[in-house]
Order: structure tokens, then sequence, then C-alpha cells
């Protein structure tokens, strides 16, 4: 990969971040997401999901009640976005089979989109029938993997756009997936906004090095905010692309989006970083071995969406809206309690996962003046919900 873009940068001159992203993590031959399984104990870095199996049942509490408060419509769909080991959609699906009485005659699928043939595979052995599991992908068509979960035996299909996935009322969960898409990087100068590009550095030859360029470039022109107050900036346009995509989908056929990463609400500056072996990486050092990511700007995330008509509750913290949706009221279980405790400590405190992950919610407009139950959880933002309005996980989920 290294030399891959040494010989490109010479050819063609610096690239963005964002392209070095993508080459690094996605190249289809070499990309860091394409050959390897990154997560868990002995890979690169751990997820919520993998902490606790209760995160996972919390979210599919969040799933039901929001479909009920839609008004119970006879066709969901579960729609992952880089579901990773597929931990998150095994522990919903749980919850699905438990409340099944709830969910009656509803038509339910699983959807997730994942551009890893090496972790769909994963994914597939957890969610599958062994002889289902091992079943070769096609990967020239829109659905390259099918089959029928194991334990609710519900389809499920695999895609590797958003775009290929059937329209239709649907729940869309995006856990740890947009603070992987490519950012581009901007310094403010004396002569205004420059992009920050990767370049080869003159005195070693075979390596990397960060750069402002002179001159603008066409990102620079059109990705900065007028108001913008900060000195560096880092913008994800496939977030914005993405994010609009999911409320086009919510305005016209209904549903809801949930979206959780550790991220900020348009304050943070450089935070582009890599992982690898649970520790912090150089992130132009060996590309495609090591993890790159970037904190979510949920204040560009809320933009991008507002513009196609959806209402955006949060971001709230991590703590809030797992205490919200009742882990506080799991962690009563005896039986469970020894076990709990330390994930519980990992997933709410403060000086963990607790403030740093924030959760998003997308959905229609009307949606929330609607006289059903309205989604649980989440704060509503003041300039498009009534004060007292309850959501999901953004106000307290009490228990009967």
């Amino acid at each position: 990969m290294l030399r891959h873009l040494l010989s490109k940068i010479k050819a063609t001159g610096p690239i963005s971040v964002a392209e070095y992203m993508r080459e690094a993590l996605t190249n289809p031959v070499m990309g860091y997401y394409v050959k390897n399984d990154m997560l868990g104990p002995e890979g690169d870095f751990i997820t919520s999901p993998e902490i606790s199996q209760v995160f996972g049942e919390l979210l599919g509490i969040w799933c039901i009640s929001e479909w009920m408060g839609a008004g119970s419509p006879n066709r969901l769909q579960l729609v992952e976005l880089g579901p990773g080991r597929g931990s998150l959609t095994n522990d919903i699906l749980r919850v699905f089979g438990q409340l099944r009485s709830a969910l009656g005659q509803t038509e339910v699928s699983v959807h997730l989109v994942e551009v890893s043939p090496r972790l769909s595979q994963v994914q597939a052995q957890l969610l599958l029938p062994a002889e289902q599991s091992q079943q070769a992908a096609s990967d020239d068509q829109p659905v390259y993997r099918q089959g029928t979960t194991a334990a609710a035996g519900l389809p499920v299909s695999w895609y590797q756009r958003l775009e290929d996935v059937p329209r239709g009322f649907s729940v869309f969960l995006a856990h740890e997936f947009f603070d992987a898409l490519p950012v581009h990087k901007f310094q403010r100068t004396p002569r205004g906004w420059r992009e920050i590009m990767v370049d080869v550095d003159p005195e070693k030859k075979d390596e990397l090095r960060l750069v402002i360029v002179p001159a603008p470039t066409l990102a620079s022109s059109i990705f900065i905010q007028a108001d913008e107050k900060r000195d560096h900036v880092e913008v994800c346009p496939g977030g914005g692309v993405i994010v609009q995509q999911l409320a086009n989908r919510i305005a016209e056929d209904g549903g809801a989006a949930l979206i959780a990463d550790y991220g900020h609400d348009g304050t943070k500056m450089d935070t582009f970083r890599g992982f690898k072996g649970h520790q912090l990486h150089p992130v132009l050092e060996a590309p495609g071995t090591a993890d790159l990511t970037a904190d979510v700007d949920f204040g560009y995330l809320r933009r991008m969406a507002a513009r196609k008509g959806v209402a955006c509750l949060g971001p709230l913290p991590q703590r809030d809206f797992l205490k919200n949706m009742g882990i506080d009221t799991r962690m009563q279980d005896p039986a469970a309690r020894a076990q709990l405790l330390r994930s519980h400590d990992l997933l709410t405190h403060p000086d963990h996962m607790g403030l740093r992950f924030q959760f998003l919610c997308l959905l229609a407009q009307s949606r929330l003046p609607a006289p059903r139950a309205p989604p649980r959880g989440l704060k509503g933002d003041p300039l498009k919900t009534p004060a007292a309005l309850p959501v999901a996980g953004f106000t307290e989920l009490s228990f009967s």
C-alpha cells in the first residue's frame, strides 16, 4: 500500500487526506477493511456491542419502541450500516425474538451494508446456520450474500451500498460507521483556508508527510462554512451524502435512523488518528495495516439532514442515552449483576465511553406531533421538538 501511494503521489502530486483514507481503508486489494478482521481483543479496537450484549439489547428495545410509535406498520426493515462482526444485529434479533408477540404478523427483514468481504463472512458465521454461512458470496450483484438467520428465522441480505437496500419502512442503525468515512482537512492561514494534503517526504523518499497546499483547492472553496470560527476543520462529504440518503428515505418511506459514534457538535478540530493493537498509531505509517478515523462532526450531519426536511434529535451522550433506555434497571438482575458491572462502567462512565460517544436520531417531521407514542430516549432539538415530547432513549424509558 505504501509503494502504491508513493507511486501515485509522485505521478499526480499530493492527494487529499480523504483520498488517502479511502485508499488505505477500502482499496479493493490492499485496504485495511477489505483484508482484516480488526474487531475484538485480538484486533485493533473494540466496540460497545463487543463489550456487552446489553448495549445491543437496549438498541433492540429502541427499534421496537420506534416501530410501535410509528403505528406498528406491517413491514419492518432493520438496516445496519457497517455491522462489524454482526454482534449488534445478533443482540437486536434476540430482543426481536423475545418480543415476537409484540411484532405479531409484521414482516421483518434484516439488511446489512458491508463493504468488507472478510467481515461479511464473519457476520454470516454468526447470524446464519452453518450450511448457509459457507455459501460463496457474489461480488457482481447488488445483494452479494443472502440467508435466513439461525435464531429468529428472518431473511437477511448483504449489500455494498445503501442505495441497493429495498425501499420501505426501515429503522437504520449506524454504530461506529461515520467515523471511518474519509475526511478532508483544512487549516486557516493568513491567505485564507487551505487544504492539508498527503505528500512524499522530500528528505525521506519512502515516507509520507502532511503538507498545507499553497493555493485553494476545490474542496477548500466549497466545504467551509462562511461563519466557521475554528482554525482547523475536518469535513466528511461522504458522511453528508449518506445522512441525506437516510433522511430522504425516512421522509418518503417512514422509519428512523440512530447514529452512534464518538464525535462532537462542531467544536473539535484535529481529531484524525490511527489505531493498531488498541493503541494510537501514526496515521501515515504503514498504511493499510491500521484503522484510520476522525471524530464525527454531528453539527455537520444535522445540517445535511435538515436540508431534506427531517427532525434531528440529539446528539446525546451515550451515558444519558443508555440510562434513559434502562441500563440501570438491567443492572438490577442479580444473576447478571457481577458480569455486567465492568461493562456498565465502560459503557457509561465519563472517563470511558460515557461522554465521548454520542447518539443522534433522525425522524420524519410528521412523526413528532402524532398522537402515538413518540420514540424514547433522546432529548429533542428545541427548534424542532415540543418541549414535553418524550423520545425513546432521549427521555427516560420506564419499565412496568
